[in-house]
């Protein structure tokens, strides 16, 4: 199914700006009334905020830890609100906390990673709010889940909510050590490919999990043209009830922004635009030429599966393929080539070709079964 049918109005024309990057900034968790007022006062001062977030439901992976300040902070943040002009929002994970939050008059809200990985939870949210004219941010699922991250946004769109944000926070991976999640860059630029008019945020703090690393992970974000960035700020960050490594402290929050370089998305003058068409013309004949030689490729994959299959030769030999990466990941590095790259790119080869290698031989099987017949 395509995602055409997925109606998003921007940012734009609902929260009266068209400034980027979008910075949407505040506490992982309310903890105190004047924890709240504190943050509020210090991010409008800074006139760079959009949009203030704090947790007051925290869906945690272990029980008796903080789980979240819960309705009581829903006031907190109306109080903020009102003196100081910037809208908060909140993560919902169920149908009550929908009614609380707008009840509270909590004008947007946003789906957690544990949510968005469950589509009945995200379809009783979707239910509970239709209805309402309300913003919606959706983070990525826990795993790295392309469809079920579009699933999420065609249940809101499909009750009638289209001001819609997708949020980008990382995967949860066992192989990723230096950060808390995975960024997986190539996911959410799909997702921005399939949804060319969805707007996302980087949120830089769940993905990086340590302080020292949130400005890389916010420049990349920048470079990579996402919208906007999500980032956890505390007044005394490493006394935190709630993820006090990642949160950075409201007095440095003006100087890590203007640490950030905004560059721009495309080429205004005219000899830049022409350098940078012939050079994508150079990569476009490239591309085809690299087309070309994978077809000519095949070809051949496909008649040394028949060989095999007249001979009688097993499809996948296990010597020829250490010989292949070997040799592929040696030339990569005397071209200066990622070594990754390389053998992320042969994998794939060498698993396309044992595939169609197999159904040669299936075929082969078959039609001597029938001829034998």
């Amino acid at each position: 199914m395509g995602t055409e049918h997925i109606h998003i109005i921007p940012t734009a024309e609902w929260l009266n700006t068209d400034s980027k990057p979008l910075i949407i900034a505040g506490p992982c968790s309310a903890e105190s009334e004047s924890q709240i007022m504190h943050v509020a006062e210090g991010l409008s001062k800074s006139g760079r905020v959009h949009l203030m977030r704090a947790g007051i439901w925290k869906p945690r992976t272990r029980p008796n830890t903080f789980e979240g300040m819960g309705v009581q902070a829903l006031p907190w943040l109306r109080k903020a609100q009102e003196q100081f002009g910037v809208k908060w929002m909140v993560e919902v994970a169920n149908e009550e906390h929908v009614k609380a939050a707008l009840d509270e008059g909590i004008e947007i809200v946003w789906i957690g990673a544990r949510t968005t990985v469950n589509p009945f939870s995200v379809q009783e949210i979707a239910n509970a709010l239709e209805g309402n004219d309300i913003p919606v941010f959706i983070k990525n699922p826990l795993n790295p889940d392309l469809e079920l991250w579009i699933g999420a946004f065609e249940r809101f769109s499909k009750v009638g909510l289209h001001k819609l944000v997708g949020v980008h926070r990382g995967f949860n991976t066992y192989q990723d050590h230096v950060f808390r999640n995975s960024p997986n860059w190539e996911i959410p630029i799909e997702l921005k490919t399939k949804l060319p008019q969805l707007e996302i945020v980087v949120d830089p703090s769940h993905i990086a999990g340590k302080r020292n690393l949130l400005h890389e992970i916010s420049q990349k974000a920048l470079d990579l043209a996402f919208d906007g960035l999500m980032i956890e700020v505390h007044p005394n960050p490493d006394a935190a009830l709630s993820d006090p490594k990642q949160q950075i402290a409201l007095d440095d929050f003006t100087s890590f922004l203007n640490e950030l370089e905004n560059r721009k998305t495309h080429f205004v003058d005219a000899v830049s635009i022409d350098k940078l068409q012939r050079l994508r013309s150079l990569i476009d004949e490239i591309d085809y030429n690299l087309l070309e030689n994978l077809k000519r490729r095949i070809d051949i994959v496909d008649e040394i599966g028949l060989y095999k299959a007249e001979s009688g030769v097993t499809v996948f030999q296990l010597e020829r393929w250490i010989q292949i990466i070997e040799d592929r990941l040696q030339y990569a590095k005397e071209q200066g080539i990622d070594a990754a790259l390389v053998k992320d790119m042969w994998t794939l080869i060498h698993n396309a070709s044992i595939k169609r290698q197999t159904e040669i031989v299936n075929k082969n099987l078959s039609e001597r079964d029938t001829f034998d017949a």
